[in-house]
């Protein structure tokens, strides 16, 4: 029995339907929204929570978890995460600031992770063709874990640029929020202790902090120039 062919109407439904799914066509959803978070960040202002404090409805574990979301959100719509974790120590001190800054750090990554793997992936990674971004991609999906881990360490890379290289890589979901939640522990507690001693900046306390956060950006500069060169050589011997 023959098929009945489909008229001029289902044709150009299906040939709309098949465009708004297209790669480009989600790449350019994906563009939108993140364009749309980072308006919304710019217009609530966020930082003004380390000046008027937090909403005195909401106290306590629920407070924390409310912030750890709302950490995560603001992360992934590119608010620096330095300002939210001291944000963070200056609101619930050391211990709980921390627990909400990890928290939302990983909440922010898989947002960027799952967008960004659900939106761009597929209209990105064929433009994967330069031998540095080759080897990067390569390092990424054959290493995940440890090479997401490196980049999290080391705070000369942006948070964003990790999100959406591991995104854009084969590497699963699991290790990259393992990794990030590992990670990024040395870098964020030296911002949440900042914060949470920033009303005595000459406290012992408040100058280690300090100091770790420039010593940890010096080291992530060099470590970044040397592993920009490694790459580039092993680009060069493939």
């Amino acid at each position: 029995m023959l098929e009945p062919v489909p008229g001029p109407r289902g044709g150009l439904a299906l040939r709309c339907g098949r465009a708004l799914l297209s790669p480009w066509a989600r790449l350019a959803l994906l563009v939108l929204l993140l364009a749309s978070g980072a308006g919304a960040m710019v217009l609530y202002e966020p930082h003004r929570m380390l000046a008027s404090g937090w909403p005195p409805q909401v106290s306590g574990g629920a407070a924390v978890g409310v912030f750890a979301v709302a950490y995560g959100v603001c992360s992934a719509a590119f608010v620096p995460r330095p300002l939210m974790s001291m944000a963070a120590g200056a609101l619930f001190g050391s211990a709980a600031g921390l627990a909400a800054a990890i928290a939302g750090t990983v909440i922010g990554a898989g947002i960027s992770f799952v967008l960004v793997r659900a939106l761009g992936q597929d209209a990105l990674r064929p433009l994967l063709r330069g031998r540095w971004l080759k080897a990067a991609d390569g390092q990424l999906s054959r290493h995940g874990f440890r090479s997401m881990l490196a980049l999290r360490l080391f705070p000369g890379i942006p948070f964003a640029a990790a999100n959406y290289c591991g995104a854009l890589s084969q590497m699963r979901y699991a290790p990259f929020l393992l990794a990030t939640g590992i990670g990024v522990v040395p870098n964020t507690a030296a911002y949440v202790i900042a914060g949470s001693t920033a009303a005595s900046p000459t406290s012992p306390v408040f100058l280690a902090a300090t100091g770790f956060i420039v010593l940890s950006g010096v080291v992530g500069v060099f470590v970044a120039w040397r592993k920009r060169h490694r790459l580039r050589g092993a680009a060069a011997r493939r």
